[in-house]
């Protein structure tokens, strides 16, 4: 598939490249010539041999190498390299053009494709001068490089509800994030959901690998998923990809293929270029440290199932049921979620109004139950779904650091350490008093036994949440991932 800023970025630096080899030249520099020889045919009828010709043959790519020191100090250097670095292909275009230089070493790999351009660009030529022809030629050689080999499934998504400030975002090799108008090749469906709304999605590109194409496909499906929940839980929530994909084997025809996912995006995640590092190490980390067979991966999910429902009144009910399987393992009948939930995510000063506002959405959980929340568009229902999204807040807040290895798994263990070391609340006021169980309910599954012992509270007055989570967590995850 190719890649517009990879085209343009290597364009550029070979043009500055073609400007400095050239006053090399003027200013008194010589490319060196060798003769090469060249038999012509035999003499018909005398079973003579052909005398030997010989030929000037420019050593172009000595010229080269002598400056590389140079041409690493051009400012377009920088971005083609690193741009070439998240190439796909550049392993084999490397192996293409019989250069092993750098194989397996961070930074020097895009260097030797750089040097093996400018040598293909220029080989033979004594005056530096950018043929255009030559300049085409030799990155459709590196473009053929990056396509899929036989048996290698591509698969291209629309993501929605996120953007990022550069114009591709490799998250790992075979996996990229990009806005559509940087890539070519993409399906046209992919690239466009027509209107208004054309720049309002991001395009996934993965590489699922060689094997047989249903496996193959399946397990793009799979990190697709891991993809969506990473995105969830580094942002708000919001995220999602769209219902339908798109999959091709090689260099087929693109076929549709159906996610399965739903929802809506509210709002837009945007990832910044200071965080491309950090939501590559973080993606990782969710990916090896996801549960699958506990109480934590039955919220994740509940989470996750939440972020598909097309209103937040909607998801109110699954984030409940997950912080109740988080926090409340003796069954919503003990009315000891808000306290919990105010413990681990609010300062002392602020348990209180937190503890409210849990009660509050207790009661709001209660009434879309019974179907008499109708969600409205209207300014009255504002504070409502606010509420509503703040418990999928606080969730996917708990959710993230214990996946990240911020809190011990028994939450339940470290919010009643941090209760008992408050001081003494005063006693709630009617509005207050923990809501009877909601109808909807069902017994939360009993806490993982063999959780760590809970953290010992921090002295000052600070929340869990606010102790150990965003401020924290890039440094945190990067040292993890390193």
């Amino acid at each position: 598939m190719h890649s517009r800023q990879l085209h343009e970025a290597l364009t550029q630096f070979v043009e500055d490249a073609a400007g400095l080899l050239a006053a090399a030249l003027a200013s008194g520099a010589e490319v060196r010539f060798e003769l090469e020889p060249q038999r012509t045919r035999r003499w018909a009828g005398t079973g003579m041999g052909a005398p030997v010709l010989y030929a000037y043959r420019a050593l172009t790519a000595e010229f080269i190498d002598e400056r590389q020191s140079h041409l690493q100090r051009l400012p377009s250097y920088g971005p083609a390299a690193a741009t070439l670095e998240d190439f796909d292909g550049l392993d084999r275009y490397l192996a293409s053009v019989g250069d092993d230089r750098g194989r397996g070493a961070s930074g020097t790999r895009g260097h030797a494709a750089l040097v093996a351009l400018l040598q293909e660009v220029f080989e033979e030529q004594s005056d530096f001068e950018l043929r255009p022809e030559r300049l085409r030629g030799a990155l459709a050689r590196l473009e053929r490089a990056g396509l899929a080999q036989a048996g290698e499934a591509t698969i291209v998504a629309t993501l929605h509800g996120v953007t990022i400030s550069s114009p591709e975002l490799a998250l790992t090799r075979g996996l990229t994030i990009a806005q559509p108008h940087v890539l070519e090749g993409l399906p046209d469906a992919a690239r466009a959901t027509g209107g208004a709304r054309e720049q309002e999605h991001l395009v996934v590109v993965l590489s699922a690998g060689e094997g047989e194409p249903r496996e193959a496909i399946a397990r793009g499906r799979a990190v697709l998923k891991d993809l969506l929940r990473a995105l969830r839980l580094f942002g708000d929530g919001r995220v999602t990809l769209g219902a339908l994909a798109w999959a091709r084997v090689a260099d087929g025809r693109w076929g549709a293929l159906a996610l399965g996912t739903g929802g809506r995006p509210h709002g837009m995640l945007v990832v910044t270029a200071e965080q491309e590092d950090e939501l590559r190490a973080f993606c990782n980390l969710v990916s090896r440290r996801a549960p699958h067979s506990n109480e934590l991966a039955w919220a994740l999910k509940r989470f996750e199932l939440g972020c598909e429902r097309a209103s937040a009144f909607e998801a109110l009910t699954d984030h409940l049921l997950a912080l109740r399987v988080l926090l409340e393992p003796e069954g919503p009948a003990s009315g000891l979620l808000p306290g919990r939930l105010a413990a681990l995510c609010a300062t002392p000063e602020q348990r209180q109004a937190l503890t409210e506002r849990t009660v509050a959405a207790l009661a709001l959980e209660r009434e879309v139950v019974a179907g008499t929340a109708a969600e409205h568009a209207d300014r009255s229902q504002i504070g409502r779904r606010e509420l509503a999204r703040d418990m999928a807040d606080h969730l996917r807040a708990l959710l993230r650091d214990v996946i990240c290895g911020h809190l011990d798994t028994d939450l339940v263990g470290l919010a009643d350490h941090l209760l008992l070391a408050a001081p003494p609340a005063p006693a709630p006021t009617a509005a207050s008093a923990p809501a009877a169980p909601a109808p909807a309910s069902a017994p939360a599954p009993a806490p993982d036994s063999a959780a760590a012992a809970p953290h010992e509270p921090a002295p000052a007055a600070e929340s869990v949440e606010q102790m150990l989570g965003e401020a924290a967590q890039s440094q945190e995850i990067l040292d993890i991932f390193i």
